[in-house]
């Protein structure tokens, strides 16, 4: 019989509706000794959660987090809410013993997250940060191929990540709904919001980063607060721009926007290294460029008389987490990266080895974001402070 998994879900906005979905199916795509009993979900707005609540299954409604954190049917609390209140929940529940998933960024800055980090630890709690475009099979797949040596000596990384939805003066910051633009609820803006995703998958590819310079640019000035109705200055950075140095001697560019007019979503990468190269594109997430200058032949490596990019369709069962899906040519969608994630999580958990990211690999991403956001503030090449073990091979 399954052991129950009890979840406790904080938030229910983007981020509780593709959690819950992960945990409603997770035992129908995995073959894991856990099954996730959805008890509570918390939010300050009752009638929101309750409608929450009906739709996707959870046993009763909070208002307040404490008594989540604190409730013996809870085994797992999932942080799904803003980027503010990461920090005081991930301290209580490690504190009472319960396991922890946290959305990303970890924490509105280092000393935050590495607290936290300190108090899972502390507490010997299971633990990870919902980066979930490391469960993407391209980008899995991408991981694969470097490990086995098919790119070689890394020379460039180089990651865009570019939205349009913030380039109306008239789109108000604050709120339920825009909280992202009010910088005292999520620290910074496309740093922490979507290059907090491409540093994570840089380092899981490529390694530590260890230096960066940065600019960040805020367009528009001045919003009206959706809550007070106040025209504020604006502070967090709409756009941002950074060069890196990697410890293996690579380097990367990076580049944010919100207002690449046209692109939703755009989250691509390339890694060039002296024997081949990878390119992923979120918009094709079924798709993994690579290109082989050289190939193993009788254990050596030797020009390819193949050379040119092949486009890598990531549906055969061999493909990373294919197996548990369907037939070779099918897709899978953005909601499974986050079922992808759980399985990991909690095969973790099974087998004693824990899944990755877990809160000090995360920490170094912060680190990494708050040098860049230094960088940006005085202009100057600013290090990273990153734990290169922290980030080594993690899985």
């Amino acid at each position: 019989m399954a052991k129950e998994l009890r979840v406790g879900m904080i938030g229910y906005g983007f981020m509780g509706r593709a959690h819950s979905n992960a945990y409603k199916r997770l035992n129908d795509f995995f073959a894991v000794q856990h099954r996730p009993v959805l008890k509570a979900v918390c939010a300050r707005n009752a009638e929101k959660a309750k409608a929450f609540a009906e739709i996707w299954g959870y046993e009763r409604v909070e208002t307040d987090w404490r008594k989540v954190v604190e409730a013996p049917d809870i085994d797992l609390v999932d942080i799904g809410s803003p980027n503010d209140t990461h920090y005081e929940i991930a301290l209580a529940a490690a504190k009472n013993g319960k396991m922890v998933l946290c959305e990303k960024p970890l924490a509105m800055n280092v000393q935050q997250a590495e607290e936290m980090t300190k108090a899972v630890e502390a507490a010997g709690v299971p633990n990870m940060v919902w980066f979930n475009y490391r469960r993407v099979p391209a980008i899995a797949l991408a991981r694969q191929i470097i490990d086995e040596g098919r790119i070689g000596q890394p020379f460039h990384y180089r990651a865009t990540y570019l939205q349009d939805w913030t380039i109306s003066p008239d789109v108000p910051q604050g709120g339920a709904a825009l909280w992202r633009l009010d910088a005292s609820v999520a620290g910074s803006g496309v740093t922490g919001d979507l290059l907090a995703h491409s540093i994570d998958t840089a380092m899981w590819l490529n390694g530590p980063i260890t230096r960066v310079v940065a600019k960040t640019q805020t367009f528009v000035k001045e919003r009206k607060h959706a809550v007070t109705g106040k025209v504020e200055p604006v502070q967090i950075d709409d756009a941002c721009m950074f060069l890196a140095e990697f410890a293996n001697g690579s380097m990367g560019t990076f580049e944010s926007t919100r207002y690449a007019r046209g692109r939703k979503n755009f989250n691509t990468f390339e890694l060039n290294g002296a024997d081949g190269s990878v390119y992923f594109d979120l918009e094709e997430p079924e798709y993994l460029q690579f290109f082989e200058y050289k190939q193993l032949q009788s254990g050596k490596k030797v020009e390819s008389h193949l050379t040119g990019w092949r486009k890598i369709h990531t549906t055969n069962s061999e493909h990373p987490y294919m197996s548990h899906y369907w037939v070779p040519g099918t897709c899978i969608g953005y909601e499974h990266t986050f079922l992808n994630a759980l399985a990991d999580f909690v095969m973790g958990i099974e087998s004693g080895k824990p899944a990755q990211p877990d809160f000090r690999n995360a920490l170094q991403t912060q680190k990494v974001c708050d040098a860049v956001l230094e960088s940006a503030r005085t202009g100057r090449w600013t290090e990273t402070g990153v734990e290169l073990e922290a980030v080594g091979k993690a899985s």
